[in-house]
């Protein structure tokens, strides 16, 4: 794997955390959101993380050359009832339905993916010295 191919790989991987910190915030955001029906509930979303692989060799070896989200998904759990007859949004049983977002759990993989784009950013940077130095051996 070139030098070049490490900032390809790396380009990619921030982007894909970029997406995943963006739909983190979004959950964040909708954490507290309250409905009148279970159907209207906010529910948590969560990036697929896809690898693109390359064919290096013509052999059909082949070597990751990218991560892409390949979708994104909505949490499949059920979303918080709450009993609150007074509520302007209770339904006729005097229900509310809250998101069934975790803000603990989200602001762990806030922590992870944050991680892992400076891990991103810090490959980068150590290619980026490795040409340079490279492109000072001639001298």
């Amino acid at each position: 794997m070139s030098l070049f191919n490490i900032m390809a790989v790396s380009g990619s991987s921030l982007e894909a955390q970029s997406v995943r910190l963006n739909t983190i915030s979004s959950n964040l955001a909708n954490a507290n959101v309250v409905s009148g029906t279970a159907e209207g509930t906010y529910r948590a979303r969560y990036p697929v993380f896809e690898t693109m692989l390359a064919d290096i060799d013509g052999a059909g070896t082949d070597a990751v050359s990218a991560v892409r989200v390949s979708g994104i998904v909505q949490s499949s759990l059920p979303p918080i009832q709450e009993y609150a007859p007074s509520h302007p949004l209770a339904d006729p049983d005097g229900y509310i339905y809250r998101s069934n977002v975790n803000p603990v759990d989200e602001m762990a993989n806030m922590i992870s993916a944050s991680r892992s784009y400076q891990s991103s950013i810090e490959a980068m940077n150590t290619a980026k010295q490795l040409i340079q130095r490279t492109m000072t051996l001639g001298r």
